[in-house]
């Protein structure tokens, strides 16, 4: 039996979606990747879970009244993906870096590429999976990639076509192209539970 775990960069793919103006569920979407990796398997397939790894707002002390409004419908989102059958939720935190030379605030992500790297790495080593899905772009995931490999599993690439590593996308064994047929076919209306 053939087993998959879905790992999606939750900012990655919110950038790639409001980019196309699309509002992304995250159960469609892993059912979509799913489905489409189940057709190129001789075996069954199984999803045993799907990672979805994001941060909470930035939030300053005091925070704003906008601010807890950006946190309230996010915590929302999160609880809503919490409830889907299958879905894991991993949660880093949002950082302010500084000002931009427009005076705009500079936020980075902590802990969320270390968490889905270490995720993929541990269902590797103990080899609880035969396909991982990585939704996303990001370089700093190719260590992992690299560690999945030698374990025989095969790595998805599921990636736009503008905002991913070239190493990244060379690494992977098959690739999933995040256009926008792929997006609009896993679209959520707004101000459903789990679209942010």
């Amino acid at each position: 039996m053939a087993r998959l775990a879905i790992h999606i960069d939750g900012g990655y793919v919110s950038n790639v979606g409001r980019s196309a103006n699309v509002w992304i569920d995250y159960k469609v979407l892993s059912d979509k990747v799913t489905a489409t990796i189940r057709g190129t398997t001789e075996e069954p397939l199984d999803l045993i879970r799907s990672y979805y790894y994001d941060c909470l707002p930035y939030k300053g002390d005091p925070p704003t009244q906008e601010e807890e409004e950006r946190i309230r419908k996010k915590t929302g989102f999160f609880n809503g993906l919490r409830s889907e059958p299958n879905f894991a939720l991993r949660v880093g935190r949002l950082k302010l870096q500084g000002i931009d030379q427009e005076g705009q605030p500079i936020y980075q992500q902590k802990r969320v590429d270390l968490m889905m790297g270490l995720d993929i790495a541990r269902l590797a080593a103990k080899g609880h999976v035969t396909h991982i899905a990585l939704v996303s772009g990001d370089s700093d995931l190719i260590p992992a990639v690299e560690a999945a490999q030698p374990e025989a599993v095969v790595v998805w690439l599921v990636h736009d076509a503008e905002g991913t590593a070239n190493e990244l996308r060379l690494l992977a064994d098959n690739r999933i192209l995040l256009d926008y047929e792929l997006l609009k076919s896993v679209e959520r209306h707004r101000g459903t539970a789990n679209t942010f």
